[in-house]
């Protein structure tokens, strides 16, 4: 999936403790080789050479996870649209290539999540646009540490964190004390703006400092906003805590792109979910339910 794996967790025999990490390393591989869009043997690289031509039949999973991106496109009014990759595949972060105005118009004209027509009976997926493609980028990791944590779950193990980059669930807490993760200073290399205590729940952080380039004075990065092809420059990053991976992945990247006020409107009218926000002048926000019940955190971010 492009991005380091971490897992850490607490078993009362060392030979069994190795056995669910490699097992977690195992579903991360598993899931990397379904939904990997440079590996021309996955399932979604399957969907994206044929489905503008014919319905694609889909894997159980892979349908769930169109059906459950087609959800967030129709709450976030298309601020999530994994259709968005016909304008994100035409950028080239390594080599600090942007696409011309051309390029981008037409990449622009095959994105609509609308024209990604899904059916259940069939179980099947058909792009309804000429130059349509997806990317699962936006949840995919934190679907792989969904499952993860639910392995772990079931071969017994009850205090783990696993990460999949930016995306995270804790299981447990860290035997009588939560567990602590970071939220990354996103322009102070090595620096922390946030320190979270967390049992048993998925955080994510969506940030312009992850894969990105500077063209003009104009920070390029991997985060698009799918109604403009471009990168959204009001935020800098966005944390999302949820009941699970998938959820708060999907959101950090909806966050960022609606930005700080309407992103955290969008947070309030959930239950259980919070955020942290970190906009484009290097202030945090915070959603209510953090100012009112997570205060332990927010008092470690000042210190």
């Amino acid at each position: 999936m492009g991005t380091a794996i971490h897992v850490e967790l607490w078993g009362e025999d060392e030979r069994d403790a190795q056995c669910a990490i490699t097992a977690v390393m195992d579903e991360m591989h598993r899931i990397d080789h379904t939904m990997s869009p440079h590996k021309p043997e996955s399932e979604l690289s399957r969907i994206n050479r044929d489905a503008a031509r014919e319905a694609v039949p889909l894997s159980a999973e892979m349908y769930r996870l169109i059906e459950r991106a087609l959800e967030f496109s129709r709450f976030s009014d298309g601020a999530f649209d994994i259709s968005f990759a016909s304008v994100g595949n035409l950028y080239d972060y390594r080599a600090g290539t942007a696409p011309s105005a051309q390029a981008l118009a037409r990449g622009l004209a095959a994105i609509g999540w609308q024209h990604l027509i899904l059916d259940p009976k069939t179980r099947s997926l058909r792009f309804g646009r000429e130059g349509m493609r997806i990317d699962l980028g936006g949840f995919a990791k934190g679907h792989a540490v969904d499952n993860a944590v639910a392995i772990l779950g079931e071969l017994g193990v009850r205090h783990a964190i696993v990460s999949a980059g930016g995306d995270s669930r804790v299981l447990g807490d860290r035997r009588g004390r939560p567990w602590s993760v970071a939220i990354r200073d996103p322009r102070r290399e090595g620096g922390v703006v946030a320190v979270l205590p967390l049992e048993d729940t998925a955080i994510s952080t969506s940030g312009d400092y992850e894969r990105y380039f500077e063209r003009d004075g104009v920070r390029c990065h991997h985060l698009i906003d799918p109604r403009s092809g471009r990168s959204p420059d009001a935020l800098r990053s966005v944390t999302i805590l949820a009941p699970d991976g998938l959820t708060a992945e999907g959101l950090s990247k909806t966050v960022f792109v609606l930005g700080a006020q309407r992103g955290l409107e969008l947070i309030e009218s959930l239950d259980g979910v919070d955020a942290v926000v970190v906009d484009a002048q290097g202030a945090l926000h915070y959603s209510s339910g953090l100012l009112s019940g997570g205060t332990q955190g927010i008092a470690m971010a000042r210190q």
